[in-house]
């Protein structure tokens, strides 16, 4: 039966290549459209390189203190002395690593202006992430036990501060009015790694400031990962019991009495650091929450036009509908015909769409517009494509099927 219906479709589609073209072409833009957007949402959300922890990592990236008498609020990235004290002292984790929040610093090389994206680590962040070297070595725990003036760089930043392809290792580069030594080139990450990608990354202890303040704020962010990813919340309960007993620090005239900070899932460390301003919590329920609401209107649209263009079509066959009726067909086979029709078309227009997808998404990661993109379609890409087809599939054809079902044989068979 289900073979006769696929012929049937192909039929019908050959015969009415107008209709064909409208009807592949509005789910071939729609889905095209989805399709990139969900590649972008992996490019930004899935554990792509380097964090290959990222499903058993949580990430602290803001700090609150609140002066409830006053009603003052202060809020920003966290200081080394906090890390150290009360993140890097927890018993659950496997492994605690931090760096600075990314800032920009120019620089001559090669002729030519730089502008480039700098970061201040420890040496346990190298341990957590897993950049490809090119050349050289990470910055180790010996290099900060020497004091050692020493920096990592991207393949990039190699090639335009020293030439194309040449070695950088052992070489210096100026930073910030400091002459740094280069012990490792990484093959770099998309600037969208917004919690590991850098041009430039530097010992901490090379940062300017007082290495003795017992401030709570400061320009770091943590990231600690888990033994397995079962112990992940068990990591963040010992966290949460830790902060409720963190002594509060005063400020001059900023006297707070409530901390707040935790440790999050990268979506939402993301989104507490205002890149969606959700509540703790709530993030990534609310971000889809969204994303399925806008995907839906977004497919409604075109699947109001092509409920009409399915009807237009389904007319055309009102003939062969007295036929199959007057011979005993129900009302329910017919839907169940017309809606199977139109699921194929759409998963064809689905295929089409991964194709077209595939297409933009090269284009883009040899486009540059961001340096290391690497979207890709991945099995979840192509997952979601199907369910998606499915779904526009059903909301474009369950009507005019019902709608043809429902015609008297005398009426269908003078169309």
């Amino acid at each position: 039966m289900l073979s006769n219906y696929l012929k049937i479709t192909l039929a019908v589609m050959r015969r009415r290549k107008f209709f064909t073209f409208i009807s592949l072409f509005g789910i071939c833009m729609t889905l095209t459209i989805l399709i990139v957007l969900t590649a972008f949402y992996e490019h930004m959300f899935g554990g792509k390189y380097p964090e290959v922890y990222r499903n058993r990592s949580l990430f602290s990236s803001m700090i609150e203190e609140i002066d409830t008498t006053t009603d003052a609020t202060r809020r920003g990235p966290m200081s080394v002395y906090f890390i150290k004290q009360y993140i890097s002292t927890l018993k659950t984790p496997e492994k605690v690593g931090f760096s600075s929040t990314p800032n920009t610093v120019n620089t001559y090389g090669n002729g030519k202006k730089l502008k480039l994206y700098f970061k201040y680590t420890d040496p346990v962040f190298w341990e957590i992430l897993a950049f490809d070297f090119l050349e050289g070595q990470a910055i180790t725990q010996q290099n900060f036990d020497r004091n050692e003036a020493v920096v990592v760089i991207n393949d990039q930043t190699r090639d335009d501060y020293f030439g194309k392809d040449v070695s950088a290792v052992g070489k210096t580069i100026e930073i910030n009015g400091q002459n740094l030594r280069v012990i490792g080139v990484v093959r770099g990450s998309p600037i969208t790694r917004l919690m590991v990608s850098a041009d430039v990354y530097m010992p901490y202890l090379l940062q300017k400031g007082d290495p003795t303040s017992t401030s709570f704020n400061g320009p770091f962010q943590a990231i600690v990962v888990a033994k397995s990813e079962q112990e992940v919340a068990a990591m963040q309960a010992e966290f949460d019991d830790v902060v409720r007993r963190i002594p509060l620090q005063q400020y001059g005239d900023f006297k707070p009495q409530v901390l707040k900070t935790s440790l999050l899932p990268y979506f939402e460390s993301i989104s507490m650091g205002g890149l969606l301003g959700a509540e703790e919590g709530k993030a990534q329920q609310r971000f889809f929450t969204i994303a399925i609401l806008f995907a839906l209107f977004f497919m409604s649209l075109p699947a109001i036009n092509l409920v009409n263009i399915n009807v237009s079509r389904i007319l055309e066959r009102s003939s062969e509908i007295g036929i199959r009726k007057s011979f005993g067909a129900s009302a329910q086979t017919l839907v169940y015909q017309f809606v199977l029709e139109n699921i194929l078309i759409t998963l064809i227009g689905g295929a089409l769409a991964l194709l077209i997808s595939a297409g933009i998404l090269w284009w883009f990661n040899n486009s540059h517009f961001i340096d290391y993109a690497d979207l890709t379609i991945n099995w979840t890409v192509v997952i979601i494509t199907i369910v998606l087809s499915l779904v526009f599939g059903l909301m474009s054809g369950v009507l005019p099927a019902w709608r043809m079902s429902k015609l008297p044989i005398v009426e269908a068979l003078r169309a």
